[in-house]
């Protein structure tokens, strides 16, 4: 409700962080790298886009460590700084010259997707690949980018990026987001930029989760509210949850020519879950998914 209130409603409606954390970065991009690779997708993509990077780009600036050249940042609003992207620059790069093991459960109990090992993928990232993107020459233009230098990497931000036209056309290798398309209101659009953005062949990951976001005391809890009580909910904030199940991401990707590779679903407890009206149509298999690692690829059109 505070959100309804002038001056409170900004508190409700400040950036998510989660991206501050150089650790963080380099877990999440190394599991989505090391996925893609078990799923048979490229894992040397030369353009990386990733949708809703939060306060820094250093999920992106993990990939370009990794021999990226260009890592496009797709968010509503520009976040982040310069300073704070070279401060986790610099700890990205100590971690990839140790070859340091990938952050597991211990450390981030709740990212997504889970790996069986959590070893450094030397297998993907091998030494000739990694003093290649580590070139002290090469460092100096991804730094020379984050300060918004023009170079041989490029480093940029795309906002709002709701408009296709912010991207070229068929210019992306590899999208990825992190927990960011259950805060999408507009999935159409944002499935159909993608479609436009991404080369034909091109492949994509996502962590997507569907739980309530601790807005009910159930887990599905936000599925069970009519809609005048969720207006309540959301009040004026501008980043909530969409509420849309599984089902709707996987037929948005069907329809836009995408191909599914991988589809691994959390499962969380039905236990007195009595849908909304809205909602009453929904499988057993949506209402039971609490969260949800998908891989897709772009079909040649």
């Amino acid at each position: 409700m505070a959100s309804f209130l002038p001056g409170l409603s900004q508190l409700t409606n400040r950036a998510s962080g989660g991206t501050g954390s150089a650790r963080y970065c380099y877990s999440v991009w190394l599991r989505h790298l090391v996925r893609a690779h078990e799923s048979g997708l490229p894992t040397d993509p030369k353009c990386v886009a990733e949708l809703g990077p939060g306060d820094s780009l250093g999920i992106g600036l993990a990939a370009v460590l990794c021999g990226a050249d260009r890592y496009l940042a797709l968010d509503a609003k520009a976040h982040a700084n310069a300073q704070r992207n070279l401060r986790i620059l610099d700890e990205l790069i100590e971690l990839f010259r140790a070859c340091a093991p990938i952050p597991d459960d211990t450390e981030w109990p709740l990212v997504q997707p889970k790996l069986s090992s959590y070893a450094f993928p030397a297998h993907i990232l091998t030494p000739d690949r990694l003093s290649a993107s580590l070139a002290e020459s090469r460092l100096r233009h991804v730094r020379s980018a984050i300060a918004g230098e023009a170079g041989p990497v490029s480093v940029a931000y795309r906002a709002p990026w709701t408009d296709a036209s912010m991207i070229e056309s068929a210019s992306v290798d590899y999208l990825l987001s992190q927990a960011v398309l259950e805060h999408v209101e507009d999935l159409e659009t944002t499935y159909g930029a993608m479609r436009s953005w991404m080369k034909p062949g091109a492949s994509m990951s996502h962590s997507i989760d569907f739980w309530c976001h601790g807005l009910t005391w159930a887990w599905n809890g936000h599925w069970m509210l009519g809609d005048f009580t969720w207006r309540l909910v959301r009040g004026t904030r501008r980043y909530l949850i969409n509420r849309q199940p599984l089902s709707r991401h996987l037929d948005l990707l069907r329809r836009n020519g995408f191909e599914t590779v991988c589809v691994e679903r959390r499962r969380g407890e039905l236990t007195a879950f009595r849908p909304a009206e809205r909602f009453r149509a929904m499988t057993t298999e949506d209402a039971s998914t609490r969260g949800a690692f998908v891989q897709a690829s772009l079909r040649a059109r």
